[in-house]
């Protein structure tokens, strides 16, 4: 089955973003950095969420990585669907931590439960199709509003989110120009979506 092995954030200084990614989040092999000048204003198109068990752990992962020197852009706190904050890496990612939990049921733990990359489109009907045509299952699907692809055995999860409805729920403007500075690494590239996202051939 096709899936997603892990994501390439194009950075300015790869040094600098890796030491905060290890202490912000602890992630392994699925998130890779390398160096990138590419022009990149606005919002990008894209934001990478941690799934996580309860609120304390939200908390938890919030605060490493404003201590390691990320930027707070929406702050903790409950809404409809559980809990969760949104913060801006100093490379200018932007990553959402959430629980569907409210409450906590347990000390807080470091434990990511899922690495998710949500792209933003124009169209979501379209590039789901794109998608599947290129041998992504879906796995859950709301019409025009948003799509999650079937990856199990797949260390990132790939959804689609129309791009205004993902920025405002990232909480910034949905204008934005030049490089995505990402790449998608798996089995199934190379290729470029209908967005401009560049898939690669994930080296090991």
């Amino acid at each position: 089955m096709a899936s997603l092995t892990c994501v390439t954030l194009e950075v300015a200084d790869p040094t600098a973003a890796g030491h905060f990614y290890t202490e912000a989040f602890g992630l392994g092999d699925e998130l890779r950095v390398r160096a990138s000048e590419a022009p990149t204003t606005g919002f990008r198109g894209f934001t990478l969420s941690l799934t996580v068990s309860q609120p304390s752990t939200v908390n938890s992962l919030v605060d490493s990585a404003l201590a390691a020197g990320a930027t707070a852009v929406k702050p903790a706190s409950k809404s409809l669907w559980g809990y969760g904050a949104v913060v801006q890496a100093p490379d200018g990612t932007l990553w959402k931590i959430a629980s569907s939990a409210k409450k906590d049921k347990g000390p807080a733990t470091r434990e990511i439960d899922r690495f998710v990359l949500l792209l933003g489109v124009e169209d979501v009907l379209e590039t789901k199709r794109f998608y599947v045509d290129r041998g992504l299952a879906v796995g859950k699907s709301f019409g025009r509003k948003y799509v999650e692809f079937d990856t199990p055995s797949s260390p990132v999860t790939l959804a689609l989110y129309g791009r205004r409805a993902l920025a405002k729920d990232a909480g910034v403007a949905p204008d934005g120009t030049g490089s995505h500075r990402i790449a998608l690494g798996s089995d199934l590239g190379p290729f470029t979506d209908p967005d401009g996202f560049a898939w690669e051939k994930a080296s090991a």
